[in-house]
């Protein structure tokens, strides 16, 4: 009954962002597949099969066992930014679908969930933020976490930007222009919410234990937006209207792609200041897939930017990050597998 009770517990408690999970997974299997390491493509694939529709399920089970927890959170400032991980990774598996297995129908009807679970969170979460009688103080409400809102628009543009070139030609140019006004629409609000960030960084205090892993994402926010721009560009020649575009749009994704650069350096120095100056203990959270995705989708962007750009300089920046990436995934996933070890004893770290 302990196992039982411990299971139940945890599901109780369960994180809105454990779909990180999927996100980073689906990623290095993707950054993976570009790169010609097929095994580790394949083998990645078929293990984020598995995690999507665990997670879904047990998702589904929170709701209907905890529905004041599953929805509360959903109006919690802190935590609900984190359910944006079920639009993201929901498109990350889409795309894998769509580049790994070819499979045009499970990716489209995957894309078309994208876009309904994008625009049911974004309108319930804003507006139900907005009308929230009590709000947090900014140093409280406001993380790294928010700009999963930004991921999570940006994967639909991208899901949008790799079925374009195989829906029937009279729909082309809706599902180019979709992927590009959400392009576009995410760049406003990165700026909207980094804006608050950066003031959080700048003249608020900010402890150890605040310094979550997802801050991680002002980087991951920024190279799934350049992924997506470099997409768009390859996709210019199949779209007259938007070739009329196209040094706008490469102008944006070399902007994109530089600034999530400049902030790399930073965020690894305020871990080691976090973890090695402070001593904050490192041990696993699902916030940690907000770490690992970043990596994954800046080798994924990096490589298609030199493509799509003719750059022909930056590949080996890319497979770099993809094996940091690989590494920052084993280490994650064997701490996940020792919480849920220690769940299913009936214990909690």
């Amino acid at each position: 009954m302990t196992g039982i009770a411990g299971w139940r517990s945890a599901l109780a408690d369960l994180s809105p962002a454990n779909f990180g999970l999927v996100m980073a997974t689906g990623i290095v299997a993707l950054a993976a597949s570009m790169m010609g390491l097929t095994w580790i493509a394949r083998a990645l694939f078929a293990l984020n099969v598995l995690q999507y529709a665990v997670l879904a399920l047990l998702y589904l089970l929170r709701a209907l066992l905890y529905p004041g927890r599953f929805f509360g959170d959903m109006a919690n400032h802190a935590v609900g930014p984190g359910y944006f991980t079920v639009v993201a990774a929901t498109g990350v598996l889409a795309a894998q679908f769509l580049v790994q297995q070819h499979a045009r129908q499970v990716g489209m009807a995957l894309g078309l969930l994208t876009l309904l679970l994008w625009a049911a969170f974004t309108y319930a979460m804003f507006l139900g933020f907005i009308i929230k009688r009590d709000k947090p103080a900014l140093v409280r409400g406001i993380s790294g976490s928010w700009l999963l809102a930004v991921v999570a628009t940006q994967s639909v543009a991208v899901v949008c930007a790799l079925l374009a070139p195989d829906v029937p030609l009279h729909w082309r140019p809706t599902v180019n222009f979709v992927a590009l006004t959400l392009w576009l629409w995410a760049g406003v609000l990165y700026l909207w919410l980094m804006g608050l960030i950066f003031y959080r960084f700048m003249f608020l205090r900010l402890a150890p234990e605040e310094l979550v892993p997802s801050y991680w994402i002002n980087m991951g926010a920024l190279a799934i937006s350049t992924l997506a721009g470099a997409l768009l560009i390859q996709e210019a020649p199949e779209a007259p209207w938007l070739a009329t575009l196209l040094p706008f749009v490469k102008g944006y994704t070399l902007l994109y792609w530089a600034t999530g650069s400049w902030w790399i350096p930073v965020l690894v120095l305020l871990g080691i200041w976090r973890h090695g100056v402070r001593r904050y203990p490192l041990r696993y959270e699902p916030l940690y897939w907000g770490l690992v995705f970043p990596l994954g989708m800046y080798a994924a962007c990096t490589w298609q930017m030199d493509a799509a750009l003719g750059i022909a300089l930056l590949k080996p920046l890319a497979q770099l990050f993809l094996w940091l990436g690989v590494l920052a995934w084993l280490v994650t996933w064997g701490g996940m597998a020792r919480r849920l070890s220690a769940v299913l004893r009936g214990r909690r770290d």
